[in-house]
C-alpha cells in the first residue's frame, strides 16, 4: 500500500483519536466476532475479520475498503481467526470443532484437524510461529504443532470454557480467560500457565465475580489488562504475581454478555474498548479518564483496534455483521 510505504522506516507517532469514517464494510452476514490486522508491516493493509455467518474474509482496508478474499472451509460460526506471524497462512477455529490453517493466496488448507471441542480462542506463540494454543467448550486448553498436526501439551482447568487467551512477553507464560465464576468462588477466573510444563502459576489473580471475556497485553510496560463484565476493564501486572492495580479502572463502557475486545495503541497511551451499546470508548492508559468515545454502530461492537503502522486509523466490528475503518 502505497499509505503506509512512507510509515515504515519511521517511528510511530503519537495516537490520535480517530474522528472520520473512511470505510464502511459489510459482507458479512452474520455478527463479526474478530478482526485483526496483518502483522506483516508492508502487508498491514489487509484485515481480517471472523463471522458467525461460518466465513473468514480479508480486506483492504488501507486503500480501497475491498473484500479480497472469503474463506468458507468452516461449517459452523468461525470464533476466533488469527494471522500467522508471516502474513502467508490464516488460522481459524469454529463452532464446527475445526481448526483450519489457511493459505491466503490460494485459499488451500495447509492444515486441518478435528478438535474435541468447539473453539473459541486461538493465539500462536509469540516466538515460535509453528505453534498456536486453542481453547474453547472445554476444561482443557491444548497447544498444537503445525508441522506435525499434533497436540504438544494439555493444559488442565477445572472450568467449563476458556474465553481468551493471552501469551506474555517471550511466550514462557500464557493467561487463559474463563467463565469459572460460582457462587461461591470467584477464582480461577484468570489463570497463569508455564508454557513448557503445563503447570498452573496461579489462579489467584483476579476475586471479583466477573467473567473476562478479553485479555490484552500493554506494548511497551509490563502490564495487561482484562475486559470485565462488570462493565470496567482491570489493570495488572504481566509480572508473578500479576497483582491487580487497584488505584485504576476503566469504566463507563458496557459489556452486558458481549466478547467485547480491548486492545492499546501501538503507543501504549491509549486503551480503546467497544461496548455493547454500540460506541467506541478511548481512555487515558495513565488517568484511566475517557478522553472521547465514538457513536461507531448500532448493534453491540464488539472490537475496536488501532492500526499497527498508521497512527489514529481504527477498525471496529460489530453484531450486525458491519465493518468500519476510522481516522
Amino acid at each position: 500500500s502505497e499509505l503506509i510505504k512512507p510509515y515504515l522506516g519511521s517511528k510511530y507517532k503519537l495516537t490520535e483519536v480517530p474522528k472520520s469514517l473512511i470505510f464502511y464494510m459489510s459482507k458479512h452476514s452474520g455478527p463479526v466476532n474478530e478482526i485483526q490486522w496483518c502483522p506483516v508491516r508492508e502487508q498491514s493493509h489487509m484485515l481480517l475479520s471472523a463471522s458467525m455467518d461460518k466465513t473468514v474474509k480479508v480486506w483492504d482496508a488501507v486503500d480501497t475498503g475491498w473484500c479480497l478474499k472469503t474463506y468458507s472451509c468452516h461449517s459452523c460460526a468461525v470464533r476466533a481467526a488469527r494471522w500467522s506471524s508471516c502474513g502467508r497462512r490464516i488460522l481459524s477455529g469454529g463452532f464446527d470443532s475445526m481448526l483450519h490453517l489457511t493459505d491466503v493466496e490460494t485459499g488451500k488448507q495447509i492444515f486441518s484437524s478435528k478438535n474435541e471441542f468447539r473453539i473459541s480462542a486461538l493465539k500462536f506463540h509469540p516466538t515460535e510461529s509453528n505453534i498456536f494454543i486453542c481453547g474453547g467448550f472445554s476444561p482443557e486448553v491444548k497447544a498444537w504443532d503445525i508441522r506435525t498436526s499434533k497436540v504438544l501439551r494439555v493444559y488442565k482447568a477445572a472450568v467449563q470454557q476458556t474465553l481468551d487467551i493471552l501469551f506474555l512477553p517471550e511466550g514462557r507464560e500464557f493467561l487463559t480467560s474463563t467463565d469459572a465464576v460460582s457462587r461461591d468462588s470467584a477464582d480461577r477466573t484468570i489463570i497463569a500457565w508455564d508454557f513448557q510444563s503445563s503447570a498452573k502459576i496461579s489462579n489467584q489473580i483476579f476475586h471479583e465475580r466477573y467473567t473476562c471475556p478479553s485479555l490484552t497485553l500493554h506494548p511497551k510496560e509490563s502490564m495487561f489488562v482484562a475486559q470485565t463484565n462488570g462493565n470496567y476493564m482491570a489493570l495488572f501486572s504481566a509480572q508473578r504475581p500479576y497483582r491487580i492495580n487497584k488505584k485504576k479502572r476503566y469504566e463507563g463502557h458496557k459489556v452486558e454478555g458481549f466478547a467485547v475486545g480491548c486492545e492499546f495503541s501501538p503507543d501504549g497511551t491509549l486503551l480503546v474498548t467497544g461496548s455493547s451499546d454500540g460506541k467506541v470508548f478511548f481512555y487515558n492508559y495513565h488517568t484511566a479518564r475517557i478522553i472521547r468515545t465514538l457513536s461507531a454502530h448500532k448493534e453491540a461492537c464488539v472490537s475496536a483496534i488501532f492500526h499497527p503502522v498508521l497512527p489514529s486509523l481504527l477498525a471496529t466490528c460489530d453484531w450486525a455483521g458491519e465493518i468500519k475503518i476510522w481516522q
